[in-house]
C-alpha cells in the first residue's frame, strides 16, 4: 500500500468504534434514503467497496449475491458482526479498492456509498470499478461531492484543508469526472443540500 493509504487506513481503524454513532446524525442531516435507494437497485452478484461498518447490509434485496471489501480490519470485523445479526449471508474481506484482487468482468452490481471522498485515489477505484463490472453491469454511488455553487464550494475548499488531513476525507471531488473517463454511461443522476450531495447510477455500456 502507499504511505497515504496506510495513514488513512490508520485513521479509519481509529475511527471504528465510533464510526455508527456518528454516521448516524449526519445520515439523516445529508443522506436519509440514499442507502436505500443505492441498494434497492442492485442486481444478480454485487461488490460493495469500502463496505465499512456494513451499514448497507440491511437494504440489499434478497436474491443478490454480496461480496463486499474494506481495507480497515477493524471497520469490517463490525461489519462481519452487523451482517450476523441481521442473520444475512454476506461475503466480507480485506482489500484495498485501488487494486481488487477480482477477476475482470465479475460481477453485475458495484455499489460505493460515502467512499469515494476518503479512498486516497479515486480515479484508481473507478476504473477498477469498470475492470471487474460485466459489460452492461451497474455502478450505484451515493457521495457528497463539490458543490456547483460558488459561494458553497468556498466554503469546502476551506473546510476541506482540514479534513484531508485529519480525517482523509476530500470534499472538493466530483466522482462522475472520474465516471466519465473511465466510459461509464450516466443513467441516473440526483443532487440535492444544495449540491454536495449526489445519487448515481451508471452502467458500464455492453459489447
Amino acid at each position: 500500500m502507499s504511505t497515504e493509504t496506510e495513514r488513512v487506513r490508520h485513521i479509519w481503524e481509529k475511527m471504528a468504534p465510533r464510526y455508527d454513532n456518528g454516521m448516524a446524525f449526519v445520515e439523516r442531516i445529508l443522506f436519509a434514503g440514499g442507502r436505500e435507494w443505492v441498494c434497492a437497485q442492485a442486481e444478480g452478484r454485487v461488490l460493495e467497496i469500502a463496505v465499512g461498518t456494513g451499514r448497507n447490509l440491511p437494504f440489499y434485496p434478497p436474491n443478490v449475491c454480496v461480496i463486499g471489501i474494506e481495507f480497515s480490519p477493524a471497520m469490517l470485523e463490525i461489519g462481519r458482526r452487523r451482517g450476523a445479526e441481521l442473520g444475512i449471508e454476506v461475503d466480507l474481506r480485506e482489500g484495498d479498492a485501488q487494486a481488487l484482487d477480482f477477476h475482470d468482468e465479475s460481477f453485475d452490481t458495484v455499489v460505493i456509498t460515502l467512499a469515494l471522498c476518503s479512498i486516497p485515489d479515486d480515479r484508481k477505484t473507478v476504473v477498477e470499478a469498470w475492470r471487474v463490472l460485466r459489460p452492461g453491469g451497474r455502478l450505484l454511488l451515493l457521495e457528497h461531492v463539490r458543490s456547483p455553487l460558488l459561494a458553497v464550494r468556498w466554503l469546502q475548499r476551506i473546510v476541506d484543508f482540514f479534513t484531508v488531513r485529519f480525517e482523509g476525507d476530500h470534499l472538493l471531488r466530483e466522482p462522475l469526472e472520474q465516471l466519465r473517463v473511465a466510459g461509464f454511461v450516466v443513467d441516473r443522476l440526483q443532487r440535492s443540500k444544495l449540491g454536495i450531495v449526489e445519487r448515481v447510477a451508471a452502467r458500464k455500456p455492453s459489447l
